[in-house]
């Protein structure tokens, strides 16, 4: 399945930029003292066009698949951990499953391309090219036709779920790799900078993963274009996450991310459509050390720093009600003419 990349306006409306901004001014308190919520509020009104935001059905979208790297001893953990996870996803025991619970958030887990076979249920959707990518040390970690097809389901996933906001999440043993070396390639790094620890990876694991990361970017060197580098370094959760973010962004959704995996998956869309990064909300620093560099390189800022590094979208979930917050202080806080609190004088 082909996957044509939707185009994405820039929000625009300058008239509309302007009345959020005086309606934020005119609230009962000094000028700015919201501090960035006040620019989460703007930028909340500005997606969703209106001075009143509301955050309507949000999603979950909890993308899992397995990475053939993972066989060159790039992780702290096995494989088979991906399957185990999912499954404790689906039964509620996960740090995002309770963080869902607790915030009214509606859960999909997507198989992208698990080395397992799930038996079906709510809440589980099957959509992976194959079971598991190949080992980017011997070759592309996807074809280009696989990669189209992730591309496409993460796509078609989007557009059939509900609401207005979208929390990125995923799950794959090794996928910090694929995120440390797309971007150092997209980016222009050095991938010395771009490697962590991962799932807790002590120094002689951190310099082998170092050094088959850089075997894999010498391997695939001419992979330079966002596809290319995507295909080349995997993994189909990535490109799962990517075709969901392209999707929520071209119908005007909030996109939540939450740390160093989702973030590379929009690193990827932000090459392809730069005016989708407009609708993203960056929830947390990851603890993973390459994190920052990737959000200084988007110009993002995240919203707290919790020296997080789980990933499965826990911080998006947890951030999620400062974006509910933010919502509220444009509909229900007062100004100062309807709750009769006189405003600063000139000069003051």
């Amino acid at each position: 399945m082909a996957f044509r990349i939707p185009q994405i306006a820039p929000l625009g409306r300058p008239d509309l930029s302007a009345a959020l901004r005086d309606k934020l001014d005119q609230k009962t308190k000094p000028l700015g003292s919201l501090g960035r919520i006040e620019a989460l509020a703007h930028q909340l009104g500005m997606v969703l066009g209106t001075g009143t935001p509301v955050l309507q059905a949000p999603q979950v979208l909890v993308c899992a698949a397995d990475h053939g790297l993972a066989a060159q001893g790039i992780s702290a953990y096995p494989s088979d951990v991906t399957w185990q996870m999912v499954e404790n996803f689906l039964g509620g025991g996960a740090a995002v499953s309770v963080l869902a619970r607790q915030h009214g958030l509606a859960l999909t887990v997507v198989d992208c391309g698990v080395r397992h076979d799930f038996a079906p249920r709510d809440g589980l959707i099957i959509a992976k090219p194959a079971s598991g990518t190949a080992d980017a040390l011997l070759g592309p970690a996807m074809t280009a036709e696989q990669c189209q097809q992730a591309l496409a389901n993460g796509a078609a996933i989007v557009s059939q779920l509900p609401g207005n906001t979208l929390l990125l999440g995923e799950m794959g043993i090794g996928n910090t790799s694929a995120a440390s070396m797309l971007l150092a390639r997209l980016a222009g790094m050095d991938i010395v900078t771009c490697v962590g620890a991962g799932t807790g990876l002590d120094a002689p694991g951190v310099a082998r993963k170092l050094e088959v990361l850089r075997a894999v970017l010498a391997l695939h060197d001419k992979a330079v274009a966002p596809l290319e580098a995507l295909a080349a370094f995997g993994g189909f959760e990535i490109a799962t996450l990517v075709g969901a973010a392209l999707q929520a962004a071209s119908e005007n959704r909030i996109i939540l991310v939450d740390g160093f995996i989702t973030g590379a998956a929009v690193l990827v869309a932000h090459a392809l459509q730069p005016a989708m990064l407009e609708r993203c909300v960056f929830a947390h620093r990851s603890a993973e050390q390459a994190h920052i560099r990737m959000l200084a390189f988007l110009g993002q800022a995240p919203l707290v720093d919790l020296e997080l590094r789980l990933g499965e979208g826990s911080g998006a979930a947890l951030v999620f009600p400062l974006l509910q917050s933010a919502c509220l202080i444009l509909s229900e806080m007062a100004s100062f003419a309807s709750a009769g609190v006189s405003q600063r004088s000139d000069g003051a």
